[in-house]
């Protein structure tokens, strides 16, 4: 049996391992991760990981990795190995300008149909109660932390997670990124739900939708179409969103966006490719500015940043 090391995010070590039955995927949660903050986080969350896949590939079968088995006192879990060339990264394709509606709309629907699985079957919560983990590795280095940074935005910030918190009615991925969804011959699949818990799934549609609004900074070119994927991915998921309201759901979504989006330029993880301080200006500008005065519509927020950024 041979292995060798794999790139991946800030908080786990992952290795391919060949074995006599063909490779696996064996991830190893990080009690820091690796970021210049001071970021810990319990490894067990490697526990919830393993339990998402098992219920998000029972929703819709496919959008996860195989799970063959998880450690929990060692933090370890092992999945299915996806080849590279079988499966793009969609961050690689977002970098290159490639931001397909259609499989963002696919994305959307996908995610939106974890949420109403889960949410039917509220006998989940009980094995998703990670709240504190959660706060700890989304909520605080995220909203929290970028409160402390613009304190005159501290009462909106620390609102929103209080928001967050009294919305829990439904299984919560927690990292909906394009550096942890793949695109495979049967459409996207997704990793790394190490933030995995029970709550309010707006944070979901919000997270993800987040970077593709960045991702215009990122590559100014395809501006037009990141922002296209923005409005196929939230349509998607809102149609196919039928545990409670739209028009509630949204709602939180629309609020929390702009927190996120000032949080990835001064919160504990910025986005690695915001150089140059007239991107992070820009960030700033519609982040406060929405935070001031929110908006009830995702359409609202995309609108505000298309202004920001011109013609």
């Amino acid at each position: 049996m041979t292995g060798m090391p794999l790139a991946g995010g800030v908080s786990s070590d992952i290795w391919r391992v060949d074995t006599c039955r063909g490779p696996v995927c064996v991830k190893r949660a990080l009690p820091k991760l690796r970021v210049l903050a001071d970021w810990w986080a319990p490894i067990e969350r490697n526990v919830y990981e393993a339990r998402w896949m098992r219920v998000a590939n029972q929703a819709v079968p496919g959008c996860a990795p195989e799970l063959f088995g998880q450690h929990p006192g060692l933090g370890v879990l092992v999945m299915g190995y996806l080849p590279p060339p079988d499966y793009l990264l969609w961050k690689h394709a977002l970098r290159d300008g490639n931001a397909d509606p259609a499989l963002a709309r696919t994305l959307g629907r996908t995610v939106a149909r974890i949420h109403a699985y889960s949410a039917a079957r509220v006998d989940l919560a009980a094995q998703f109660d990670a709240g504190a983990i959660f706060h700890d590795i989304r909520l605080e280095p995220y909203l929290v932390a970028t409160a402390r940074r613009h304190a005159d935005l501290a009462s909106a910030l620390l609102r929103l997670v209080a928001v967050t918190q009294a919305h829990a009615v439904a299984l919560v991925h927690g990292d909906v990124s394009p550096k942890n969804i793949l695109v495979g011959p049967r459409g996207p699949v997704l990793l790394d739900a190490e933030c995995a818990c029970w709550g309010d799934p707006a944070f979901d549609l919000a997270f993800c939708l987040n970077h593709l609004l960045l991702k215009c900074l990122w590559n100014v070119p395809a501006t037009a179409a990141f922002l296209a994927a923005f409005d196929a991915l939230s349509e998607g998921y809102l149609q196919a969103a039928d545990w409670e309201p739209r028009d509630a759901l949204e709602r939180r979504a629309a609020a929390l966006l702009p927190g996120l989006l000032l949080a990835r330029v001064d919160g504990k993880s910025p986005v690695e490719y915001i150089t140059e301080d007239a991107g992070r200006d820009a960030v700033r500008q519609v982040a406060r500015s929405l935070l001031r005065r929110p908006v009830e519509r995702l359409q609202q927020v995309a609108a505000a940043w298309r202004e920001e950024l011109g013609p």
